[in-house]
């Protein structure tokens, strides 16, 4: 027998830039990132938006084209911007990733051509596995509109599609050529999503800082309010923390069986499946980090001081801990509509060993490879409680 065996290692190095007013002509930005080493060849741009980024910005088309031709000698609009649906729908419907490619194909980008992608994070997921497949690599920036993506989905290396029914089931690892969190598209969001999107810096908080958890307790009430400084701060800070997990956590393409910044996220993947996305990602997420985390208090790991505080910012930023759909058919677990089976999907999902993290404190996680089902149902059931009493006090209050 002869074998030859070959390791590779490679370095990916991406910024995460800051700003606001992003397509503004004065902004250098993207034209400073596009710019070609030959001045004679302006880099060649193809532009993807959110439908509801557009609506709720109606001047931004405009402004992308204006931009362009005011940095003409540095970019080329290969193409008149696309713009496709937002949110979820746009990963369930193949037809909108074949949009794209079909608009890199006829603008005949290149490996050194760009992919500008501006929208929440399932456009840019869209966008991100367009461009990771077309010439297996077009380079793609990515400008995040919402708090969810720029706090966590927009600075990852991850790109997925929905698939057979099951949430990223198609995708790649494919780190971006560069993100850009403009601030400025965060004032038009509903406040539905500009609280949602806080979840993910909880979650960030929880595994990997305390003094971030307790900042976060501090200025709930803030950022509430729509304190843009505190708001820009969280997404500043939990950006920071997603992006040193992946540089130095190890395993930034999951090859492994454990995924600490997806804690909480087997109940959140499987509720937003079973509401047919009434939940949004960021408010599946808030009920499936309560639920791990009275499930790490229930089982002698966390502290019920802790637990409590874990709750109570919860609430504090308006999030539910609980969903009606998390109680359905928990007597058959192996429903595909019992939020329990989503352990299994999880496990699919990832492969190996089912790796769930729990807390044995705020900003101390570990693994776990059993879960309890009696156990979890407890959970449930306190959470249910929780969710009721805070339902009737904000009754009593409006009464």
């Amino acid at each position: 027998m002869d074998v030859i065996r070959q390791e590779i290692h490679v370095a990916f190095r991406y910024p995460v830039h800051f700003t606001t007013g992003v397509f503004t002509a004065s902004n250098r930005l993207v034209r400073d990132l596009v710019q070609s080493d030959d001045p004679g060849a302006p880099a060649k741009v193809v532009v993807v938006v959110d439908r509801g980024v557009e609506r709720a910005h109606p001047e931004l088309t405009g402004s992308i084209e204006r931009y362009c031709v005011e940095h003409a000698d540095a970019i080329t609009l290969a193409a008149p911007v696309l713009v496709i649906p937002g949110g979820e729908q746009v990963k369930n419907d193949a037809r909108h990733t074949e949009r794209v490619l079909e608009a890199i194909n006829a603008a005949q980008l290149c490996r050194h051509s760009y992919l500008i992608a501006v929208g929440g994070g399932a456009v840019l997921d869209v966008a991100g596995f367009a461009a990771a497949t077309a010439h297996r690599g077009v380079r793609l920036i990515r400008v995040p509109t919402t708090v969810l993506a720029q706090d966590d989905s927009a600075v990852g290396v991850k790109n997925g599609v929905n698939a057979f029914g099951k949430k990223n089931y198609l995708g790649t690892f494919a780190p971006p050529f560069a993100v850009i969190n403009d601030f400025g598209f965060l004032s038009t969001l509903k406040d539905r999503d500009w609280r949602g999107g806080i979840s993910e810096a909880v979650k960030a908080a929880l595994i990997k800082d305390r003094g971030f958890f307790e900042f976060l307790e501090a200025n709930a009430a803030a950022l509430v309010a729509r304190e843009p400084a505190a708001m820009e701060q969280v997404v500043r800070r939990s950006a920071a923390l997603h992006l040193r997990h992946i540089a130095t956590g190890g395993d930034p393409f999951e090859l492994g069986s454990s995924r600490p910044l997806d804690f909480g996220h087997w109940a959140a993947h499987k509720l937003e499946q079973v509401t047919h996305h009434g939940l949004r990602h960021g408010e599946a997420v808030a009920i499936g980090i309560a639920l791990d985390s009275t499930y790490s208090y229930l089982s002698g790991f966390l502290a019920e001081a802790d637990w409590r505080r874990i709750i109570d910012i919860f609430l504090a930023l308006g999030l539910s801990v609980y969903s009606p759909a998390l109680g359905e058919r928990l007597d058959t677990p192996a429903d595909p509509d019992c939020v329990l089976r989503g352990l299994a999907d999880f496990q699919e999902h990832l492969g190996g060993r089912l790796t769930i993290m729990l807390l044995k404190g705020i900003g101390e996680p570990f693994d776990v490879n059993e879960i309890h089902p009696d156990v979890m149902v407890r959970c449930i059931e306190m959470l249910k409680t929780i969710e009721a009493g805070r339902a009737e006090t904000t009754a009593q209050k409006a009464s």
